[in-house]
């Protein structure tokens, strides 16, 4: 009788909220794609009321499939940020229409641009700056407006390996966010080093660069599995903890969990209000249940999922 009392406690997830990071995961924000939310039957039982949610636009997916994910989520009651890819944009009328549709289908205010990681440009478009300057976000009034941030380089941007282009158009997006009215953020790559990542914000601040960084972060997931995302997203510092970590024997066969690297962010946060990393984006890498259960443990009450809120 005792065995089988033991077996049930160590099943049961018991988390001592960490009230830093309870302050740091406040306003999460989330990604997924058509397929992925296919998955999930109700969302309101996963996530906060009003959370973000991005939705990645893959090479390949219907529009027509994001806007009906972008729909189904607003009809659940929160906020959708999809993405805008550059180079899978045809022209400036493919890109009228796309925001045409979101809008009128699924209320959508928000949008990520990125040139996305396609070799090739489908048309018109190679990089998140054109898509801006076409002022057909602002024209449709659109609040937020996103741009990618890279805190370990981008090897397709800066194939030397430096970070010389990736850095002048964060200047080019600081002067546009100057002039425009939308509100705009950087939503990162996602890393696993918290000394690195916090040496970036800080560059960027010194460098003039003052927009709100939403960081991105790896969700729960198998080692093997975030690996092999690190390896093909050119992730670089971040990488070598995860080699380490499959190194440990003790930890190859366990999930990965983003703990250690949000403990160490949300510290650095409560130490420096001023700290220029305002919110998390996470990567379900694992899955979105498993993401969102990993918040809903770590996150205390601001992480409750809206059917639970009163």
């Amino acid at each position: 009788m005792a065995l089988l009392n033991f077996k049930k406690r160590a099943t049961e997830t018991e988390v001592t909220v960490n009230p830093e990071v309870e302050a740091f995961l406040q306003d999460y924000s989330i990604e997924v794609m058509p397929r992925t939310a296919q998955k999930v039957e109700d969302f309101r039982e996963l996530l906060p009321a009003g959370t973000r949610v991005y939705i990645a636009h893959i090479e390949g997916t219907p529009i027509e499939d994001m806007v009906a994910t972008a729909k189904r989520l607003n009809d659940e009651g929160f906020p959708v940020m999809p993405h805008f890819p550059a180079r899978i944009i045809k022209d400036e009328a493919t890109l009228a229409d796309w925001i045409a549709r979101y809008q009128g289908e699924a209320d959508v205010k928000q949008a990520l641009m990125l040139a996305g990681g396609v070799a090739k440009p489908h048309g018109a478009f190679d990089s998140s700056m054109q898509l801006l300057e076409t002022g057909l976000f602002d024209k449709a009034g659109f609040t937020n407006l996103h741009v990618a941030g890279h805190p370990e380089g981008n090897k397709d941007i800066d194939p030397d390996g430096s970070m010389k282009n990736v850095s002048e158009a964060l200047q080019w997006k600081q002067k546009f966010s100057e002039r425009t009215d939308a509100k705009m953020a950087l939503a990162t790559q996602f890393a696993f080093e918290a000394k690195s990542i916090i040496a970036w914000a800080n560059g960027l601040k010194e460098a003039g660069v003052d927009l709100p960084i939403h960081i991105g972060i790896a969700g729960p997931a198998k080692l093997q599995t975030l690996i092999k995302f690190a390896i093909a997203c050119g992730v670089g510092p971040s990488l070598k903890v995860l080699q380490k970590r499959a190194m440990d024997v003790t930890k190859l066969m366990l999930p990965y969990e983003p703990t250690d690297v949000l403990t160490e962010l949300a510290a650095h946060k409560a130490a420096n209000p001023d700290f220029n990393i305002t919110n998390v984006h996470f990567f379900p890498l694992g899955g979105i249940k498993t993401n969102a259960t990993w918040a809903i443990n770590n996150g205390g009450e601001s992480a409750r999922p809206a059917q639970q809120q009163g």
